[in-house]
């Protein structure tokens, strides 16, 4: 190989990248200490910039298109190298390709859970995930805060910072948009167009753009879940409002499941009477139909016999006995006023037979 043959070899006079990766944000291109040719072809594809860097200071950047390497083109590089009209000798320079296409399916979700006030569940604790794509809106800036002196930058690399901006960003914007728990599903598109607000301020300063956020779910702890079924589960037996009563019935009604002889049937028994007391006294009309001698559940059919529970082994006996059936025991020994409607109530009883408020 002749000296002329040799020198050629080392100028670069063709400068194009095609990019096969989907996380490849900054390519630096690889000159291998070769200098670039003056009138050498630069090829910028669509979804691309070109950045040229000269001894650490960032100068001319090319958008999509085909250049010829002139100085009329490269007019900051120029001032750099001090370079006079009609300069034609090789240059040294770096070239940095910065990828602008948009970058999907980023994915976010909150490490630890976010603790919130609810109106009707009080304290609780959310998790929740998506995505988001981010792009390249500003290469000059985002070349000067995030490149700097590497040789290429991938997605991967800024996640960590990302995400950070992401939850951060959705955790105000849940909180002060105070939307009550069960209505959290139908205000996803609401409260991500909040978060997005405040998440595209914090990209820009990076030099991108954010063209997507999605909220796919948020998770509510699973006492909470079960709790919010449960009441759903009241809604479809009548208007009761006291939650706390239910769950007491509920909890008396397991415990006689457990096999115990009599004295756990008397018990499940006993709950049993107690919730339909609870019923009874919350369902619209019952009141109407039990002072007219009809059973307030089945309007025009006779009220079945009340019944109480012994107090000293809580057997079923009708109302007005008095001694128990099941122990012998003398019944209505002793009364005392229910603390929330005043009704008189036997002594031992478990609930109120008129409100079912728990003895």
């Amino acid at each position: 190989m002749g000296i002329m043959s040799f020198i050629k070899s080392q100028l670069i006079d063709v400068i194009e990248w095609l990019d096969n990766s989907n996380d490849l944000l900054v390519y630096r291109f690889p000159d291998q200490d070769h200098e670039i040719k003056m009138g050498a072809k630069l090829t910028v594809r669509p979804g691309q910039a070109a950045i040229f860097v000269n001894e650490g200071k960032l100068a001319d950047i090319f958008l999509p298109g085909l250049y010829t390497l002139a100085t009329q083109n490269m007019p900051v590089l120029t001032t750099l190298k001090s370079w006079k009209h009609g300069f034609t000798s090789p240059f040294k320079a770096e070239i940095y390709y910065v990828n602008t296409k948009q970058f999907i399916d980023q994915t976010w979700g909150t490490r630890s859970p976010i603790t919130l006030r609810d109106q009707e569940f009080g304290v609780v604790q959310l998790r929740a995930h998506g995505t988001y794509a981010i792009q390249i809106c500003e290469p000059k800036v985002f070349f000067e805060k995030i490149v700097g002196t590497n040789y290429a930058i991938t997605t991967d690399e800024i996640e960590g910072q990302l995400r950070s901006i992401v939850i951060r960003a959705f955790t105000v914007a849940l909180g002060k948009m105070k939307i009550p728990m069960l209505d959290l599903a139908a205000a996803y598109e609401e409260i991500g167009d909040g978060a997005k607000v405040k998440m595209e301020k914090e990209f820009l300063e990076y030099g991108l753009a954010l063209p997507k956020f999605i909220i796919e779910n948020i998770n509510v702890p699973p006492e909470l879940e079960k709790a919010i079924l449960a009441r759903g589960a009241m809604n479809t037996l009548g208007d009761l409002n006291q939650y706390t009563q239910y769950q007491a019935a509920q909890a008396m009604r397991e415990g006689a499941s457990v096999p115990g002889g009599v004295a756990g049937q008397a018990m499940g028994l006993g709950a049993g009477f107690a919730f339909g007391g609870m019923m009874m006294n919350n369902m619209q009309g019952a009141q109407q139909n039990a002072a007219q001698g009809r059973s307030p559940f089945m309007p025009g059919a006779p009220m079945q016999q009340a019944m109480v529970a012994c107090p000293a082994c809580k057997a079923a006996n009708a109302a007005g006995a008095k001694f128990c059936s099941g122990c012998g025991g003398k019944l209505g020994a002793g009364t005392h006023a229910c603390a929330k409607c005043k009704t008189e109530v036997p002594d031992g009883s478990k609930f109120c037979n008129s409100c079912g408020q728990p003895q």
